[in-house]
């Protein structure tokens, strides 16, 4: 029987860790023929990621280049994907959630007519500068795809607005799968040596676009204030490499002994962590997902989220970029226990760990339609 060849396309750290496990049942699943292209967009980032896993690309693109913008690496994508498109012949090419690379990957598919499947579809703000660009991307990416992998039901609602009827498949998210692959109950990592015994631990994520120079700043000011008036709370804020980011972070923060600023983790030193915490607070679309599932709350540091699941939920709160309402909301759940208990105890509406098995048999059971054709 003639094996289905998926090509799994990606480059970013995010997306690396919620294809990694797509990969994986693929390579494990006799049904199928793996081929994986990376864009190389996080290339650092993205190989710690990679050798968690232990998956080890057929193809790199290796588009990033200092400074980039955001037209440059659509097109660098589409130059050097397609003809490795047009060499291996896929059946199907899967993109994950909302990158540009992963836009361009699903349009330099679509130019060679070959079927798309998104991971992560149906993810929705609608409003197309927040998150920037991600939001757009995401809307492009599903009106090119085929299939459409959506983590929850409201992901799927979202896609039957936009006319998408036919193809979804609501699967979970393959982020919590990922934590099958991560989870240590013995883990230790040095930056825990720092912290003195007792002390509860904030773990901070920020890097999006859109919150660089001012509301980064006035994030990174309000937390300092909150965490500097107690001596009961320690703060780990791995700092994306970007340099506006590590310029903001250093300069707020890099003196105030109670932040702890490392170099960005791997998965599995991430996920750890973050288990270790007492909360969360990030702009992170994935951490969104992943935090819940480890009965930690988040206070989201945006404005909008194509997450509602989790606010609705009560694991997630999204509280801004704002002084005055970051200082106020991290206040209040570092004093109230009730208001703590209720998030971290909160149902998880993300998924049970099992979304790629879902994604390669809706595929398996689409190949067939196929053949009837």
């Amino acid at each position: 029987m003639r094996k289905i060849k998926v090509m799994t396309v990606f480059g970013t750290r995010p997306e690396g860790i919620k294809m990694g496990p797509v990969v994986k049942a693929l390579e494990q699943d006799e049904r199928f023929l793996s081929v994986v292209v990376s864009t190389g967009q996080h290339a650092a980032m993205l190989q710690q990621v990679l050798a968690v896993f232990q998956i080890e690309p057929d193809y790199n693109l290796k588009i990033m280049r200092p400074g980039q913008t955001l037209t440059e690496i659509t097109i660098e994508t589409m130059t050097r994907l397609e003809p490795i498109i047009q060499k291996e012949r896929p059946d199907i090419v899967l993109v994950h959630g909302d990158t540009s690379s992963a836009y361009a990957s699903a349009l330099a598919a679509f130019y060679n007519r070959i079927a798309i499947g998104h991971v992560e579809a149906g993810l929705r703000t609608w409003d197309k500068y927040s998150p920037y660009p991600e939001e757009m991307n995401r809307q492009m990416i599903d009106d090119l795809a085929d299939l459409y992998f959506a983590p929850t039901e409201t992901s799927a609602k979202n896609l039957k607005m936009g006319n998408h009827c036919h193809g979804i498949i609501v699967t979970g998210n393959t982020a919590i799968d990922a934590l099958r692959y991560t989870i240590n109950h013995s883990y230790h990592h040095q930056v825990l040596d720092e912290i003195i015994p007792g002390k509860k631990i904030i773990l901070l994520t920020m890097h999006r676009r859109e919150n660089w120079d001012k509301p980064m700043a006035e994030t990174f000011k309000a937390i300092k204030t909150i965490v500097d008036h107690r001596d009961d709370i320690d703060v780990i804020y791995p700092v994306h490499l970007n340099p506006k980011v590590q310029a903001v972070a250093n300069k707020i923060l890099g003196n105030d002994n109670h932040f702890h600023l490392i170099s960005p983790l791997d998965v599995v030193d991430f996920h750890n962590i973050m288990s270790k915490a007492l909360l969360v607070m990030s702009d992170s679309g994935g951490v969104q997902e992943e935090a819940p599932a480890l009965h930690k709350p988040v206070l989201v540091l945006r404005t909008t989220t194509e997450r509602p699941e989790g606010v609705t939920a009560g694991t997630l709160k999204l509280i801004g970029t704002e002084f005055n309402n970051v200082a106020k909301e991290l206040s209040s759940l570092l004093e109230n226990p009730e208001e703590y208990d209720k998030m971290s105890k909160a149902q998880n509406p993300y998924g049970d760990g099992y979304a790629s098995e879902r994604i390669l048999d809706a595929i398996a059971e689409w190949a067939e339609t196929q053949k009837e054709l």
